[in-house]
């Protein structure tokens, strides 16, 4: 998108230590919305402190947890992990809490934090058994063993919020930004 307006653009992981960060902030009284922006913040913060990147450029880090009855469901490690996972999410409602910071410079420009809620139909063994082996590694790249853009819309029987959030990503929020800051037309 943004290099259809002629922007460039590239991709970088970031070397944050995601497991640290949660471990630091379980115990504590820190609320998942506030863990997913100091995620999504770490990581925006390490890529934009690069010294190789241009001083004008704009560094976006995202995060997304995942809340199943007051409590975060970190993505699984394993193929058995995932399907514990599904069976917990089976026929009850979470929240995807998606957030995202904008860096320049190794400070923060930007921010937003936004949840969506989705109930999962109930799954019986043999739908989830055969659901993860279409899937493939790819339940354990995402926070609830799911796609929705792909296979894991089956999955639910009701979905609340914005479709973008949900893929982790406030999209609609972060593309006003850029208009704010002109980097889009307006």
């Amino acid at each position: 998108m943004l290099e259809a307006a002629g922007l460039a653009m590239s991709v970088r992981s970031s070397l944050v230590d995601e497991e640290a960060i949660k471990a630091k902030h379980d115990g504590t009284s820190t609320e998942p919305r506030d863990l997913a922006l100091i995620l999504a913040r770490a990581k925006a913060q390490q890529v934009s402190s690069l010294p190789e990147l241009p001083a004008s450029a704009l560094t976006i880090g995202a995060d997304q947890i995942l809340v199943l009855e007051g409590k975060r469901l970190d993505k699984a490690r394993s193929r058995a992990e995932a399907t514990d996972h599904l069976r917990r999410l089976s026929g009850r409602s979470h929240v995807l809490i998606s957030a995202c910071a904008v860096f320049r410079n190794g400070e923060e420009d930007w921010h937003h934090i936004d949840q969506a809620e989705l109930t999962m139909r109930p799954l019986t063994d043999g739908f989830i058994e055969r659901y993860l082996t279409e899937l493939g590694d790819v339940a354990l790249s995402t926070v609830g063993c799911y796609q929705l853009e792909a296979t894991g819309a089956q999955l639910f029987q009701q979905v609340r919020g914005n479709y973008f959030t949900i893929l982790g990503l406030p999209l609609l929020p972060l593309l006003e930004y850029f208009r704010t800051q002109k980097v889009l037309p307006s």
